[in-house]
C-alpha cells in the first residue's frame, strides 16, 4: 500500500514497465541505487510481490534468532552510514494506546542509526485498532484463561488491546498458557499475568515444537 499510494513511483514504475514490455503493469520500480531494508521474511516477501528486485533487499536470514529491528541492524549496522538518509515506513497506535505503549524496537532502530550519523526521517502509512470483542469472542477468550488453551502472541499490541476489553483485566490469569514469539512480547505477557509464557521463534515449525513442548510438560 505504500508504494501504491505513491503516485510518481507509481508512474514511474508504469513508465519502466510499459519501456521494458514488462506484462503487469502494477510492479514497482525502484531505482537501482535504493536499498530495502526489512525486519523479517514475511516484509522481504511483500517487497518481493511488488516487484522489488531481491539483490535491493536486506533482511535477517530465514534461521536467525529474532526477526526483528535488532536482527536488522546487525545485519547492516557495520555498514557506513554516515551523511545517508534513511526512511522508517511505520505504523501507529490510537493516541490513548500510545501513551502506555511505545514502539522500543523501531525507536531503539532509528538512534543506532542517527549516532552512526544517518539522516532519518519516518512516515505513518497505517493505524493500529483495537477489535471490539463482544459476545462469543467474550466468551472464548474468558474460557481461554482457564481451559488449559494455549495463547499465541505474537504482538505486545495484542496483549495490550486484549485487557482494553470489558472485564478482561479483572481476570485472574496465573493458569493461561502463552507462545510468545518475542522477548518483548513475553515480558508483556507476564506482566498481564500469564502463568506459563514460552518464548518461541517466530518460524512456523518453531511455534508448533513449542506447542508440543507446552502441552507435554503442562498437561
Amino acid at each position: 500500500y505504500f508504494f501504491r499510494e505513491k503516485d510518481a513511483v507509481a508512474q514511474c514504475s508504469r513508465q519502466e514497465n510499459a519501456t521494458n514490455n514488462i506484462a503487469d503493469k502494477n510492479l514497482t520500480i525502484v531505482p537501482p541505487g535504493l536499498r530495502l531494508l526489512a525486519p523479517g521474511p514475511g516484509t522481504a516477501a511483500a517487497l518481493l510481490a511488488t516487484g522489488v528486485p531481491s539483490a535491493q533487499i536486506d533482511a535477517p536470514p530465514e534461521d536467525a534468532e529474532q526477526f526483528d529491528s535488532e536482527a536488522l541492524w546487525q545485519l547492516v549496522g557495520k555498514r557506513d552510514w554516515q551523511g545517508r538518509r534513511v526512511l522508517i515506513v511505520r505504523g501507529q497506535s490510537p493516541v490513548a494506546l500510545s501513551k502506555s505503549l511505545s514502539t522500543p524496537g523501531r525507536d531503539w532502530l532509528m538512534r543506532q542509526w542517527q549516532a552512526a550519523g544517518a539522516t532519518v526521517d519516518t512516515v505513518t502509512v497505517y493505524e493500529r485498532r483495537a477489535p471490539q470483542m463482544a459476545g462469543a469472542d467474550m466468551a472464548l477468550a474468558k474460557n481461554a484463561a482457564t481451559d488449559g488453551a494455549v495463547w499465541l502472541f505474537s504482538s505486545s499490541e495484542a496483549i495490550a488491546n486484549l485487557m482494553t476489553q470489558p472485564g478482561m483485566a479483572a481476570i485472574r490469569w496465573h493458569e493461561a498458557r502463552a507462545v510468545a514469539t518475542h522477548p518483548r512480547i513475553a515480558q508483556a505477557a507476564r506482566a498481564a499475568g500469564w502463568g506459563v509464557v514460552v518464548e518461541s521463534r517466530p518460524a512456523l515449525t518453531d511455534i508448533i515444537r513449542t506447542l508440543r513442548s507446552i502441552e507435554s510438560n503442562h498437561p
